[in-house]
């Protein structure tokens, strides 16, 4: 049984069979479905009808469930439905209660505990939403809400409130307030689609929708938030990938955690939207047990670049109510990029962001690299440990005058 989260010792993962797999892709096999043909299990319909959604299907796929998981999962459906693809869920290690897949999607009773700073709504979305379904924050983008509905659940997600409609929340989208909005907003420049996902549309409401947006003179791009090719790789097929090559420039930010996630259906998935000139993005949240570990992060930054994908965020798991089991430190989240930084290549390195409480936005953190600084000199350390100095004039000029003439170079 897993240990309660309160006793275990913070920044100490459990030992299990986490570490496995880390580099070397591998498919996430049929399991329980093995002798269903191959049109249906790699049709994304057929695996959103079979996606385990109660406890007594639960049970059946997964023996080993926790007392802890059996009682979460009873309430599930009060606070954030369960749902979990049948291509995700044979990514789960059955036999390993620390599983960091298992622990990403299957309910516990953790989740009824919340803790007073804890928040429905920890990003201040609802304030800053000048029509229902769209979050104008930022000057000059905005966050466009399509749907409330997920091919699974992450269960420390952010918009719990919202998706699945479990809470009671009552999320409908209108998109023609919402584009009517940003029409008339000539300050947005730049349009995030999110939800619940996006990509659970279908084509042609895509396409019509992503249409409408760019036929808006002043949205310069358009972006799609996703967790779709990690939990349903199926969805992102030829036709698809057309329909998103036709709203150029238009990026896709996906969302994966864990190195295991990375199998061969997912590489090739992102293969197909990398073909069709879609940059990727990825955005982490640092778990704890799940990626909490520097060789697990590594490990992850690296195969999200063999997947043609740059690690972008790496996000302190937001103050959502009932998320305390899941939630770091941002001390070992610190720790985690002084392990990146200097010791792989930059492309790897995301940025380490808390989302400010109450609404103020994406702000940087990261390791103190800057010592000292005065009229003469910045003093500062890098990745060893060394210590450098670079002299700087108060003003931020350097000290030292430039010669009258730069001598010519020497022939020879």
């Amino acid at each position: 049984m897993l240990n309660d989260a309160s006793t275990d010792n913070p920044e100490e993962p459990p030992s299990s069979g986490r570490l496995h797999s880390l580099k070397m892709f591998r498919s996430a096999g049929r399991g329980p479905w093995a002798d269903f043909p191959d049109a249906d299990w790699n049709d994304w319909h057929w695996q959103l009808k079979h996606r385990i959604t109660t406890l007594e299907r639960l049970q059946q796929l997964l023996p080993t469930l926790t007392r802890e998981e059996h009682a979460g999962t009873l309430l599930a459906n009060h606070k954030l439905a369960l749902a979990i693809t049948p291509y995700f869920f044979n990514l789960i290690d059955p036999t390993d209660e620390c599983c960091p897949i298992r622990r990403q999607v299957i309910p516990r009773i953790e989740e009824t505990n919340t803790a007073p700073w804890e928040l429905s709504d920890p990003c201040g979305e609802d304030s800053h939403s000048p029509v229902p379904g769209l979050v104008h924050r930022y000057p000059d983008r905005v966050l466009f809400l399509v749907t409330d509905r997920c091919a699974a659940y992450c269960r420390y997600c952010t918009r719990s409130r919202l998706v699945s409609n479990a809470s009671g929340y009552d999320f409908h989208p209108d998109f023609d307030r919402q584009i009517d909005y940003i029409r008339r907003t000539p300050a947005v420049r730049d349009v995030l689609l999110s939800g619940g996902d996006p990509l659970l549309l279908s084509d042609a409401r895509l396409d019509e929708l992503l249409g409408r947006l760019r036929a808006i003179p002043h949205v310069e791009f358009l972006r799609i938030g996703t967790r779709i090719p990690i939990f349903l790789p199926q969805r992102i097929t030829p036709a698809l990938c057309a329909i998103l090559r036709r709203h150029h420039p238009l990026f896709v930010s996906i969302h994966s955690n864990h190195p295991r996630e990375l199998s061969t259906e997912v590489r090739e998935a992102l293969g197909r939207l990398a073909d069709a000139g879609v940059p990727l993005g990825n955005q982490s949240v640092l778990l704890r047990y799940v990626n909490d570990d520097p060789i697990v992060m590594r490990a992850l930054v690296h195969k999200l670049l063999l997947c043609r994908v740059k690690p972008y965020y790496l996000y302190q798991c937001d103050l959502i109510a009932g998320s305390a089991h899941l939630r770091s430190s941002v001390r070992r989240g610190l720790e985690i990029m002084e392990q990146l930084r200097g010791h792989t290549t930059g492309y790897a390195v995301p940025q380490y962001v808390i989302d400010a409480p109450g609404g103020g936005g994406k702000v940087p953190v990261n390791p103190e690299y800057v010592l000292s600084r005065n009229a003469d000199r910045l003093v500062f350390r890098n990745f060893e440990g060394r210590i450098f100095e670079y002299p700087e004039a108060s003003d931020g000029t350097p000290r030292q005058k430039p010669p009258a003439r730069i001598p010519e170079p020497e022939l020879v």
